[in-house]
């Protein structure tokens, strides 16, 4: 029973109605996740160079043997002079010596260290501006893939409605020739185009099938028919080419690399310590002896001569370059594609104005057509061509809406709108 209870949640969810419940399984699906895991992996990244902040603690424990006997551990001349007048004092040299302890160190100022920790916040953050315009173009295509279900579904429709009206005259032609008032041939043409009417529902049942795999991809549903679209008039932000983000961010982190290259060549600050235990049988009367040892100190080193380093800031300033010029040719290439999209929505809005009043008067020119071809004042040729006619002022229609929603999911694209608002 809990299997069938699952069975039936599973494809529940495996259908949907509104283009908002794609988008939320969209945002489920292994593509979104796949963005979201570069996310994850940008952001361990910058808490590993900020790690680098954080002190370095060791414990350690050795075992050394010597050729001769060595000293444990440094021993002042005062405390050692005593120790060789009375050899019953266990002196801290032996050939065997046993030492545990520990040690830490923990950079003070390495200014490299801050500028590669700006580099991988700018990292992680292009990561995240890269997830956002992924989900959106993937939402486009959604968007797009939907429209063109649309446009197919609508078109088949008026194939189906030719169809019909075709099967009506064919069966008043057949009496016709029966009665030897119209020529066999006439037949033979109403059943061509009826075979051509196969032919076309059949491309266009191809067609959806390549559409829904697109969205089956993306959100791991199959459509059944295509989801409603809104009709209300649909407004884009363009202030700014937020598809740009990604780079001009990619780019702040190859600045932060170049800078991080020069300051390797700073000096640098480093705070260290240690403690030693160590353990051993003293050289003189083997006796067991222990000694504690410490030290704490600060490091300054200043690179004066490092030839590969120079050559490092050179190849760094080279990918900044080469960076540059890569935003550069992607911002001019989006604003003429900008361009030519937001021109070409009026011309849209208009095509779909033409093609709307030319598909009125096909439908009145048919009804005409009708009657004269059954009066026998038009030919059989004139009548189909007026029903090829009213089904491609269709297709116009259908496939100028289709357009303009691809070119309005292409505008939200590059400036990054928020989709779901948009479709709502």
């Amino acid at each position: 029973m809990r299997r069938i209870f699952v069975a039936l949640s599973v494809a529940a969810s495996l259908h949907a109605t509104t283009l908002n419940e794609l988008f939320d399984a969209l945002k489920q699906h292994s593509v979104t996740k796949a963005d979201e895991m570069q996310v994850q992996n940008a952001k361990v990244a910058k808490e590993t160079v900020r790690s680098k902040l954080y002190p370095k603690i060791d414990l350690f424990a050795k075992y050394d043997h010597y050729s001769d006997p060595t000293g444990m551990v440094p021993v002042p001349p005062n405390t050692l002079f005593p120790m060789i007048k009375d050899q019953s004092i266990a002196q801290p040299f032996s050939r065997n010596v046993l030492r545990e302890g520990a040690s830490f160190s923990m950079p003070l100022f390495v200014k490299s260290i801050y500028t590669l920790g700006e580099k991988a916040e700018a990292i992680h953050k292009s990561a995240e501006a890269k997830k956002r315009i992924n989900l959106i173009k993937n939402e486009a295509l959604i968007v797009g893939a939907n429209a063109n279900l649309l446009y197919l579904t609508q078109l088949e429709k008026s194939l189906l409605t030719k169809e019909r009206s075709l099967r009506e005259t064919q069966k008043t032609l057949m009496i016709k020739v029966e009665n030897g008032r119209s020529p066999v041939a006439a037949l033979y043409k109403v059943d061509d185009a009826l075979n051509q009417i196969n032919i076309n529902k059949n491309a266009i049942a191809l067609q959806k099938e390549q559409l829904l795999s697109s969205i089956r991809a993306l959100t791991g549903i199959t459509l059944k028919e295509p989801v409603r679209m809104p009709e209300v008039p649909v407004s884009i932000n363009t202030k700014k080419i937020r598809s740009l983000e990604p780079l001009e961010l990619k780019l702040q982190a190859k600045f932060r690399e170049m800078q991080a290259e020069k300051e390797r060549l700073y000096p640098s600050v480093v705070a260290y310590g240690n403690y030693t235990f160590s353990q051993a049988e003293a050289y003189n009367n083997n006796k067991n002896v222990h000694e504690k040892y410490g030290n704490i100190g600060l490091s300054v080193s200043l690179p004066l001569f490092e030839m590969e380093r120079y050559k490092e800031i050179q190849k760094a300033k080279v990918e900044y370059r080469k960076e540059e010029i890569e935003l550069e040719k992607q911002r001019d290439e989006l604003l003429s594609k900008a361009q030519m999209l937001q021109n070409s929505l009026p011309l849209l809005e208009n095509s779909i104005k033409l093609s709307k009043k030319s598909l009125e008067n096909r439908k009145r020119l048919l009804d005409i057509a009708k009657v004269n071809y059954n009066s026998g004042r038009l030919s059989t040729e004139e009548y189909l061509r007026y029903e090829d006619e009213l089904v491609s002022a269709k297709a116009a229609l259908y496939k100028a809406k289709a357009q303009k929603w691809q070119t309005l999911m292409q505008l939200c694209v590059i400036y990054g709108n928020n989709i779901e608002e948009i479709v709502q």
